[in-house]
């Protein structure tokens, strides 16, 4: 089967978390078909909060072949126009023990590249911490470029995905947050990538000034009481950042 043109642009997420990133790509006009997270609560979160289209499957993305998702789409390799997402990034964060490629989370890099590979989107973009970019004076940047700009076979012929990486700043694009993330992104049609220039800033670099919180809060209604839930896993942050770093 091939690929509607109807459907629009197409995504797929891996890692999907919470879903931010879903929420940005389909406020972005992309159609996310599938979500792919492990978690049971995040898998909750995701099937209240995307859209009726996204399918949310609740699996270790390490048992997920691209071929059979294709299939189960109706779509053949290479039609999906961008796949997204944040692999496990507590291995290699600043607050954590930085163990990087050696963690078994870290090496969830490589399933995002293997379902890259299988699925053959148009391009890929791929978040993670900052301290991606410098763990072992780059050999995790290395690793994920070069596997990607490696000839792949397809439809006859080979192919590459042409890469980019840049840090960018939450706090500089309208967000109330000073958050920096490192973001990979490629495409296979050898285009040419820009990243987007800050929209906010200091008020002596002629930009809209930083948001803050209270502007982006404070026009919500007042919070309910939080749950037991909440309150119990409050809690717990001291000690999980005492243990774990993070």
């Amino acid at each position: 089967m091939t690929r509607n043109k109807s459907m629009g642009r197409t995504a797929i997420s891996l890692f999907s978390g919470a879903g931010g990133m879903d929420i940005g790509f389909e406020a972005a006009g992309f159609k996310t078909l599938v979500a792919i997270e492990k978690d049971p609560s995040c898998c909750k979160t995701l099937r209240a909060n995307l859209p009726i289209h996204t399918r949310v499957i609740e699996a270790d993305v390490r048992e997920v072949s691209g071929q059979l998702l294709l299939q189960e789409l109706g779509l053949a390799r290479g039609e999906v126009d961008i796949i997204y997402g944040g692999p496990p990034c507590q291995s290699f964060s600043l607050a954590g023990k930085r163990e990087g490629l050696n963690d078994p989370r870290g090496m969830l890099v490589g399933e995002f590249i293997r379902l890259v590979h299988e699925i053959l989107p148009k391009a890929f973009v791929m978040e993670n911490v900052k301290g991606m970019a410098n763990w072992e004076g780059g050999k995790v940047l290395d690793f994920i470029e070069s596997s990607f700009t490696d000839p792949i076979e397809w439809d006859g012929r080979s192919v590459s995905f042409r890469t980019q990486h840049q840090v960018l700043n939450a706090a500089n694009h309208g967000v109330p947050q000073f958050r920096e993330r490192i973001f990979i992104v490629g495409n296979r049609m050898s285009k040419a990538i820009v990243f987007p220039e800050p929209t906010h800033g200091p008020a002596d670099m002629f930009l809209k000034p930083y948001a803050t919180v209270g502007d982006t809060l404070g026009l919500l209604p007042e919070a309910s009481e939080p749950s037991e839930t909440a309150m119990r896993v409050s809690g717990t942050i001291k000690a999980r950042i005492a243990s774990h770093g993070y």
